[in-house]
């Protein structure tokens, strides 16, 4: 889990650089799955931990994963 979410957060960082450096706006879609998918892993570390944020990292991930099919 740990490594999926260092890969993760690496890929979004990366391509949002590379968003705000060329200019391009067509990323935005795949940049909110992939932070989606960057919560969800977060929701599932934190539930296996008993903390109840994870109610709330699941939430986050349902609305931005429903924004960015919405968007593509």
């Amino acid at each position: 889990m740990k490594i999926l979410r260092i890969l993760l957060g690496a890929v979004v960082t990366l391509l949002a650089c590379y968003s705000l450096i060329t200019g391009t706006t067509g990323l935005g879609p795949y940049l909110l799955l992939l932070v989606s998918g960057l919560v969800l892993v977060m929701g599932v570390a934190e539930f296996r931990n008993r903390k109840p944020v994870a109610f709330t990292l699941f939430l986050a991930f349902g609305f931005s994963f429903f924004v960015g099919i919405y968007t593509l």
